[in-house]
């Protein structure tokens, strides 16, 4: 649970707060399950897109994964040197990005997915020769899912379409069980397994052709790292790419991830701005500052003159661009002020120019960068 004081001097709100105890908590957990289970981290930073979360993951962190080049190019200013874009890079100009960073980095290693013979062909088109050398995952996928590689035959000739091209060599291959719906049910998980057993089977069949003396194996997010580890390939180095743990939230992750001890590390503080009817109170925040794609926010905490009360009353029924719909507030009084917890935090960060983030008596503006 967010540990903040009610007595913050906040010069305006909304505003979202990131308790830095539980974000270093959650980085030291989540290393300490990864060793534990034969993996290393390149945790997925494009949950909240910060520097000094960023460099807070980095000392216990093989590298980072990201979404986009422009999120590789931040990566390195902040001091990543080994990158796994976890995406397809198909258009020209972004592809010539690549070479560029690559160019003015030569110390860093940047990995990118590619499912089909277009995508390898566009990745060639942008690095013809080898100066610049782009290692590529196989991306696996699953029917009717995102990316990805729908039959394990399809393998071993893509395989050798990246292997002729001068500028790319075959790294390793990518799975990703994290699109299936966050619920434990049986068919889920056996569904989850499936996936992550044929990417093992892809890895096994491409052994003979892989360009690295030791070859990518890149599995598991938040939710099923658990199920994710249980297939892994021998003599691979297995990346574990998560990204929201190190935020955990009060919804989606809080219910599903197998991670027990995360606390979620971020709230939004909004006053109660109206209580026009009895048992129903309107927040001064809504969907410009409130993550709501998977599930509305929870009313974690009450605080009313400096002081915080007992567990806050209220449900959110209900989101406009600025203002949240709270019902059974019979508590909740004009000028009160309310923490609102967030169901996956990946949503919220990107509407935030600044978060202020408390540790102790200490705060410090920090500012997202996507």
């Amino acid at each position: 649970m967010v540990n903040l004081s009610a007595d913050l001097h906040l010069s305006s709100l909304p505003q979202l707060l990131l308790d830095v105890d539980a974000i270093d908590a959650n980085i030291s957990l989540k290393e300490q399950w990864a060793a534990e289970h034969s993996m290393v981290l390149a945790p997925h930073i494009k949950t909240t897109m910060t520097r000094e979360i960023v460099q807070r993951q980095l000392p216990g962190s093989w590298g980072v994964t990201v979404a986009t080049p422009a999120q590789a190019a931040h990566a390195v200013s902040w001091g990543a040197r080994r990158i796994l874009i976890a995406n397809e890079v198909v258009y020209p100009p972004l592809v010539a990005e690549l070479r560029r960073l690559l160019h003015a980095h030569p110390a860093v290693e940047l990995h990118c997915l590619a499912d089909s013979s277009a995508a390898v062909s566009a990745l060639a088109h942008g690095f013809p020769d080898a100066d610049h050398t782009l290692s590529v995952l196989l991306d696996v996928g699953v029917p009717g899912g995102r990316t990805g590689i729908r039959d394990v035959a399809e393998a071993p000739a893509l395989a050798d379409a990246v292997r002729a091209a001068p500028g790319l060599r075959l790294a390793g291959v990518s799975a990703y069980e994290g699109i299936a719906p966050n619920v434990r049910t049986p068919e889920n998980l056996a569904s989850i397994d499936a996936h992550c057993r044929a990417a093992v089977e892809v890895f096994d069949l491409l052994r003979d052709r892989f360009e690295v003396d030791q070859p990518l194996f890149s599995v598991g997010g938040s939710a099923f790292q658990d199920h994710a580890a249980r297939f892994l390939p021998d003599g691979s180095l297995n990346i574990l790419r998560s990204g929201c743990y190190v935020i955990h939230d009060h919804g989606t992750y809080a219910e599903v991830s197998p991670l027990p001890g995360l606390r979620a590390a971020a709230v939004v503080r909004a006053v109660v701005v109206s209580v026009p009817e009895e048992g129903r109170a309107i927040l001064g925040a809504g969907k410009r500052e409130l993550a709501y794609d998977a599930g509305l926010p929870a009313l974690v905490a009450h605080h009313r003159d400096g002081a915080t009360l007992e567990e806050p009353d209220g449900v959110v029924v209900r989101l406009f661009d600025h203002h949240a719909i709270v019902d059974n507030a019979g508590a909740l009084r004009v000028g009160d002020t309310v923490d609102l917890g967030i169901s996956h935090p990946c949503s919220v960060f990107d509407r935030w120019r600044t978060a202020l983030a408390v540790q102790g008596n200490t705060t410090e503006l920090w500012h997202p960068q996507f």
